[in-house]
This record gives C-alpha cells, structure tokens and sequence, in this order.
C-alpha cells in the first residue's frame, strides 16, 4: 500500500467507526480520492481512474461541473446558511418552484407539486411515509422484495435486505410489508395477488417502490409493473410513492423513470443527482395530495431540520438541472445506455443505470476492474451484479474501453 493512501486509512480505521469502511487486508481496497473531474478520479497517490459509478449516480453532470460548481461558490459568497422552516431565502423558492414545474406539471395539466426539502436520500422517503399517514390515516406499507430505500428507522422498514434491517428489528416499529418484486411479464399476476392479500389484511396507506431497484442488483420491472401499482393505490386510496432517489434526473433515459411507463404518482422522492454533489433531497408531492396531509403551520413545523433546503444546495441544484437540460443529458443517457447493452450482451438496465449478472465473485471482479483502472460497485443481495452508472456525460469509446477490461476480468 502506498504510503499517502496508508496514512490516511490509519488514520480512519483509529477514529472512524469500524464499521463504515471496508478496509482489504492485502491493501487492494480501497482506494483514496483525491479530485474528481469529469468522468474520471485520482487517487491521492496520483493515478487516474474512469468512474463507471459517478460516485453512487450523485455526479450525473459529470464531476465538478464546472457551471454548478461556480453557483455553489456564488452562494457561498453571498449566504452560506440560513433558518429552514423559519426564515426562508430566494434559492429555495426558486428550486421549489422548478421542481414542481419538472415534475407534475410536466406530467399533467390538472397539477402542481409541493415540496419538502431534506438532506438524504432516506430522509426525503422518511418525509414521503409521513405524508402518506398524515394524508391516509392508515400506518402500513407496501414495499417489494429487494428493495432499498435508505437506513433511517423510518425508511428501515421499507428496506428489505436482513443484513440492514436485522441488528435493529427490536427497535423499529415494523410497519412496512413487502411484496415480490416483478422481474418479468409472467411475474406480474403473483405480485399483484400478493398485493392485494395486503390491502386486505392491513390498513396500508401506500406502495413505496423503486422503478428500478439499484442496491437490489439493477432489476428492471416490467413496463406494466408502475401502472398496475397506481391502479391498486387508486383501488384501496392509498398512495403511490415512487422513489427516484437514484433513478431521477435522467439517470434512465427520460427525466424520471416512471416517464417509461407514463405513470403519475403521488409522491416522488428525489435526491443523489439532484445537485451534482451537495447532500440535498426532496420530496416531492402531488399540492393537493399535501395540502389534504399537512396543516397550515402555526409557527412551528411538524417535520424540519437545521439544514432545510440549505441555500449552497438550492443554488446548485437549480445549475445541476440547467446543465441536464443544456446538456441534453437525459437524451444522451437513453443513447449511450443502448449503446452500452449492445456492447453487453445479457446485460440489463435502462439509460445508463447497467448492471451485468455474474456467476460468482462480484466482488474479486470489482477489485481486478480498480486496479486496471476502472470504479465500478457490485450491487445485489450476494453482490454478484456489477452496476454502471457513470456520470452521464461519458463517452461511447470511454464505456467501451470500460467493457473491454471488463472482460478481461470475468472468469
């Protein structure tokens, strides 16, 4: 191990918790950046990587783009903090107003959206499953197998791998329920009976679901899956909350994932790309779905937080949603990502969120892939799909020079 990288994980492995970083005896994981630029990394050792993972989908405009980085600096300058629920600033008007506009208003003219603003991916599902009681009055969920929704205690629930949810189960107030996760046409009829069975037998106010489901090993539903789940939530009134927290701002090849299937939903919860790299999130509701859920406030807020819609955040997210569109990465993504399977055969995915099946070792690959110079995560319960979400701004020669390493690492 190299000396720089070493001194720095000494460091972390003393005073960090030791169970957040993975740390590999032989010293071949991890690496530790530097700067990111673009598609690429360097490590502080100096070596340059392709980033095929645009660090968990967060660098969609490419890393440090330079537009977005400028309106985060601006605002530094100007305001770097504010008062969330108390007293507001013009940042975030501004965001609140684009996001009801990219989001419901887009999808329909009968709408508008309303939003809450967070700094996580989980908070932002933890703010959609209080909308849902608030506006339902019913406590149970509908999540599916393999989902992932964040590992706050609220989102805990809709989190369904055990190695989460299982040291903490004493302590959180399961309420969450799950149902199988549709993978072909064939699965739709078990999934929707078993669905139903829980509509029957609980008081659910709402089917939180993936599109796509990430962590889950890059599952892609079938297109009728999102528009039988809005039949059912209209079915029992309940509501339909659509986590695009890794899905969202063009990561697919449309806008949101649920465009491919023209499915409206009440809730959307949104985060990682939304500002290219400042933890901000949202959730994002049809205005009447939160009119009816939350009350008018009295002067203190029932759901807030210190960081509420952080001005540096609010100013980059707006810039990171300008470059999508000047960019016309949302279209770039939908070319590349078919580009991208046909140079992996019995690959899956949409747009540019790709992962590739493997037998075994997922995990060997991964590490085989960083010391030829490519980051790429192993996502799936056994971890044995490799995932490619790179920034969206990659190139067709860059994804192939990627795939031809990538073969050479299969066994």
């Amino acid at each position: 191990m190299k000396t720089k990288t070493k001194k720095i994980l000494d460091t972390l492995r003393t005073f960090e918790s030791r169970n957040v970083l993975f740390i590999d005896p032989d010293g071949s994981w991890p690496i530790v950046w530097d700067r990111a630029q673009g598609v690429h990394v360097w490590d502080v050792e100096g070596r340059k990587y392709l980033d095929l993972t645009a660090a968990f989908g967060v660098a969609a405009a490419g890393h440090a783009n330079a537009r977005v980085v400028s309106a985060g600096r601006a605002q530094m300058g100007k305001l770097l903090h504010a008062m969330g629920d108390v007293h507001p600033h013009g940042p975030k008007a501004l965001l609140a107003r684009e996001l009801s506009r990219l989001t419901f208003e887009r999808w329909s003219r009968k709408f508008t959206g309303k939003t809450i603003f967070t700094n996580s991916g989980f908070e932002a599902v933890e703010a959609a499953l209080k909308t849902a009681i608030l506006a339902t009055g019913k406590r149970e969920v509908i999540a599916f197998a393999g989902a992932y929704h964040g590992l706050g205690y609220g989102a805990l629930n809709a989190t369904h791998r055990e190695h989460f949810r299982g040291p903490f189960i004493s302590q959180i107030n399961e309420f969450g329920c799950f149902a199988p996760f549709p993978k072909k046409k064939s699965d739709l009829a078990e999934t929707e009976k078993a669905v139903r069975k829980l509509f029957r037998i609980k008081k659910v106010g709402a089917i939180l679901v993936e599109p796509i489901q990430a962590r889950g090993g890059i599952n892609v539903p079938p297109p009728g899956f999102l528009p039988l789940l809005r039949r059912l939530c209209d079915e029992y009134k309940a509501l339909l909350i659509l986590d695009e927290i890794y899905t969202g701002f063009g990561r697919t090849g449309k806008w949101f994932a649920c465009e491919h299937s023209a499915t409206l939903p009440d809730l959307i919860c949104l985060g990682k790309a939304m500002a290219g790299g400042f933890p901000i999130s949202a959730c994002v509701g049809r205005a009447d779905v939160m009119n009816e859920a939350w009350p008018v406030s009295g002067g203190e807020a029932i759901h807030t937080s210190t960081f509420l819609g952080h001005p540096v955040g609010c100013a980059m997210a707006l810039a990171q949603i300008e470059e999508i569109s000047r960019l016309k990465l949302v279209e770039r993504s939908a070319e590349m990502g078919k580009a991208l399977l046909k140079m992996l055969p019995g690959a899956r995915g949409m747009g540019l969120m790709v992962g590739v099946e493997v037998a075994e070792g997922g995990f060997q690959i991964t590490k085989e892939m960083l010391r030829r110079g490519f980051i790429v995560l192993p996502e799936g319960e056994q971890g044995n799909v490799i995932s490619f979400t790179p920034p969206l701004t990659i190139s067709k020669t860059q994804l192939a020079s990627a795939v031809k390493a990538l073969r050479k690492c299969l066994p």
